[in-house]
């Protein structure tokens, strides 16, 4: 059975408040009944012990018929203080007065007068009088000698003493209910107080969703870090603590303290969404995402999910060789037709000499570069790129050529394919663009990695560049044309995040030379 949150409230406070005031109810009547008997018991006393000293009454001892000047004094007082009774007797227990008139000149009944009588004390008691139970005060009476010639008997009925004690529980039973009354109001207000900051939902569903939660967050394979208004921490998954290379919970600790390079805060304060922005982060590159939190009354919070760059870039990687490998099948494939028509023409036309010729020229240019490309630069990536832009060299008629000076080992693992393709890729297309439509086609490129940098160099016998054009800025190109102005800023980008430079020099004698340096060892203390 389905039990709401209110009505879980209401039965649980009502039920500790009923136990609570219940318990409170028992002491209090259990010590009121005590106090009021008590109090009935004085009040007895006091009045028993005032007649027992008043003149007339002791006076009265001695004439022939006390009763008749004792009756009318003790009723008069019994009204005044609302006692039940005021019965004075002589030292044989015989009453010289009573509330019942017929009652006067017996004896009294109870068996309580002893300790007055014999001992002259002053006592209350409990005694079953002719009356009923009642509650007595009982004083001796002494005359000018120091002798007891009688007692005072004043006494209240234990119905009346009950009844004076139901009143006051009454009153205090009053209060008790509007205590229920204010503690059921009360428990309703704060079960609407908690649904609407729980947004409406019951605890079965906010146990629901905390274990669904739990569950996606360790199902995904992103990071994800959760912040409070105060940029405190409040909640880090498992990937985000491998990413961060951080163990233990890590909440309402402040954000900066993990992330050093956080733009968190800028999301709080500017409330932007950002997507796919590329950051470093404990030394990798991650794709992050950043949301604010919501609630009525404004941003909350933040969220950031952010994932390893290595997955996307490993897919970027495998696309570019298989596309680069297209490229250069399709450049060679052209330029290798068009040869062998040209040789096929030769022989038709039996012009085997110069068939002969063309076919040797083919063989030492290309056994040239090839040798090159192959015994002095053993990287799989530049190799790559290299012969494809032979091959699109020979395509648009450009005298591509490789320094033969040139020498590089295998790169590091963090120059990924993309990185140069995006790098020597732009560089080189640029060069052959700047010399399409010059008379001297020529483009150089030469490598090494002599020193502590990986160096990279592409020479072109082109215009060359204006020097007021930042050619490294996006948007500026010194070529004509739409969507340009974005291959040399991405490069520049690229070099700087693997933590190189880069360098344009304009010769004299015309053309551009690019210079790349990029370190053989990565950089510490440059992050965040």
């Amino acid at each position: 059975m389905n039990v709401s949150l209110q009505t879980k409230l209401l039965v649980l406070i009502l039920t500790l408040l009923s136990s609570v005031i219940l318990l409170l109810s028992g002491t209090f009547a259990y010590f009121e009944s005590k106090e009021t008997e008590k109090e009935v018991g004085q009040l007895a006393l006091q009045v028993a012990t005032t007649v027992s000293l008043i003149p007339g009454i002791r006076e009265a001892f001695h004439t022939e018929d006390p009763a008749k000047i004792i009756q009318p004094m003790t009723i008069q007082m019994k009204e005044q203080v609302g006692a039940e009774f005021i019965v004075v007797g002589n030292k044989d227990s015989i009453r010289y007065s009573h509330t019942q008139q017929e009652k006067i000149g017996k004896r009294m009944v109870g068996g309580d007068n002893d300790r007055a009588l014999i001992k002259g004390e002053y006592y209350t008691s409990k005694a079953v009088g002719s009356m009923g139970p009642s509650l007595r005060g009982k004083a001796p009476i002494f005359d000018d000698n120091g002798k007891i010639i009688g007692l005072v008997s004043v006494g209240f009925l234990e119905e009346d003493i009950h009844t004076l004690f139901i009143h006051k529980l009454r009153t205090y039973g009053i209060v008790s209910i509007l205590v229920l009354v204010a503690g059921a109001v009360g428990a309703v207000l704060l079960a609407k107080n908690i649904r609407r900051d729980t947004h409406g939902l019951e605890p079965k569903e906010i146990a629901a969703l905390y274990r669904e939660r739990n569950a996606i967050l360790l199902s995904i394979k992103e990071g994800i870090i959760a912040v409070d208004e105060k940029g405190l921490i409040t909640m880090m998954n498992n990937s985000a603590r491998k990413l961060l290379g951080v163990s233990g919970r890590k909440t309402q600790v402040p954000v900066q303290e993990v992330i050093p390079n956080t733009e968190m805060y800028d999301i709080q304060r500017n409330d932007i969404y950002e997507n796919d922005q590329e950051m470093l982060l404990n030394g990798k590159v991650v794709i992050v995402n950043r949301t604010p939190i919501m609630d009525k009354n404004g941003i909350v919070g933040a969220v950031a999910s952010f994932r390893e760059k290595t997955e996307v870039t490993e897919m970027i990687n495998t696309l570019s060789e298989v596309r680069q490998y297209s490229e250069d099948l399709r450049a060679q494939t052209h330029e290798f037709t068009n040869k062998l028509y040209a040789i096929s023409g030769l022989l038709q036309l039996e012009e085997y000499e110069e068939a002969i010729d063309l076919i040797h020229s083919e063989a030492d240019v290309h056994g040239s570069q090839n040798r090159i490309v192959f015994e002095q630069i053993h990287d799989r990536k530049v190799q790559a790129i290299l012969l494809g832009k032979i091959g699109k060299a020979s395509e648009y008629k450009v005298t591509f050529s490789i320094d033969p000076t040139s020498f590089l080992k295998p790169l590091p693992k963090r120059v990924a394919m993309s990185d140069l393709i995006t790098i020597l890729g732009n560089i080189m297309d640029n060069a052959f663009d700047a010399v399409a439509h010059k008379e001297t086609r020529e483009v150089t490129f030469f490598t090494t990695d002599i020193g502590r940098d990986i160096v990279f160099e592409v020479a072109d016998t082109g215009a060359g560049i204006p020097d007021d054009v930042d050619v490294f800025q996006r948007g500026i190109s010194s070529k004509q044309g739409e969507n340009r102005g974005v291959g040399l800023t991405l490069v520049k980008e690229t070099v700087t995040r693997l933590g190189g430079t880069i360098e344009l020099h304009v010769p004299k004698s015309g053309g551009t030379v690019f210079t790349v340096f990029i370190p053989k060892e990565e950089k510490r203390g440059e992050e965040g």
